[in-house]
């Protein structure tokens, strides 16, 4: 029986003759951070459609535990801007009670916006509002869809601090969805590099040095000493993960393929 909350196997979705997912593989488990990074048309947003069950692929299979609670943060919500809703009523709708709801936003540090109306909120205000509700279900897995959409860099560097909070005390594994590795350095325990299929995956420091990744995303590498990773293991002097529960022992194959997924593990 596998111990994965989530395991996508060779999937494959096509859309009026395109081929947006090709031969896509990965497996999430609890406690554990992945973060799928891509140009636009990457395929991203499609593979979390197939995630959430949302849309179904042309081949491929689909494993997720069962009973799994998953808590999603989309990447923008669209209010009409004459519609009176407030924050609690906002969340209210997703059938919470006004305690798990102030619990919530005061675990997302936006208690202060109980009673404001959703479109007077900041960029920041609004997608920690967007995370309480993702938490309102007790989440068992956390899919984030750009989190830190609309929110300057102090506070994206702050918002994935406070993903990483709620990781160690929920337990719970997360699939995080963004454009740039070098913003996610510090909150992330796997980086799948996507462009329609996966181009190369692993821990971030190994995806940042590699061939498919520079092609992708150039000079971009160069910012990465931005913020440090820190996390609960460390690194032999050739990248192998010492002492984590979530290391992959895959041997590492540099190869840039379509058919076959590169791993960047040692």
């Amino acid at each position: 029986m596998s111990t994965h909350l989530l395991s996508l196997n060779n999937i494959q979705v096509a859309f009026q003759g395109r081929t947006v997912l090709d031969n896509v593989s990965f497996n999430l488990s609890s406690g554990e951070i992945v973060t799928l990074i891509g140009p636009n048309g990457a395929g991203k947003t499609t593979l979390v459609r197939v995630v959430l069950e949302l849309l179904k692929p042309n081949s491929g299979s689909r494993f997720i535990k069962p009973g799994l609670r998953i808590g999603y943060m989309p990447q923008k919500l669209q209010i009409e801007p004459s519609m009176p809703l407030t924050v609690s009523r906002f969340l209210a709708l997703a059938g919470a009670g006004k305690d798990n709801i102030q619990q919530a936003l005061a675990r997302t540090r936006v208690e202060h916006t109980f009673n404001n109306p959703v479109q007077n909120l900041s960029g920041g205000e609004m997608q920690r509002v967007l995370l309480s509700r993702a938490l309102l279900r007790k989440p068992e897995l956390l899919v984030l869809d750009e989190p830190v959409q609309g929110v300057d860099v102090t506070g994206q560097r702050e918002l994935y601090r406070l993903i990483t909070e709620l990781r160690d005390e929920l337990h719970c594994g997360v699939l995080m969805v963004s454009h740039d590795l070098h913003l996610v350095m510090a909150a992330t325990d796997e980086v799948i590099c996507l462009n329609n299929h996966v181009c190369c995956h692993g821990h971030p420091s190994l995806v940042s040095k590699h061939p498919a990744y520079l092609r992708l995303f150039g000079g971009e590498s160069d910012e990465l000493a931005v913020y440090s990773h820190h996390h609960d293991h460390s690194h032999a002097p050739d990248g192998h993960v010492i002492g984590c529960h979530h290391a992959s022992t895959d041997n590492a194959d540099h190869s840039d393929k379509a058919s076959k997924p590169d791993s960047v593990y040692p």
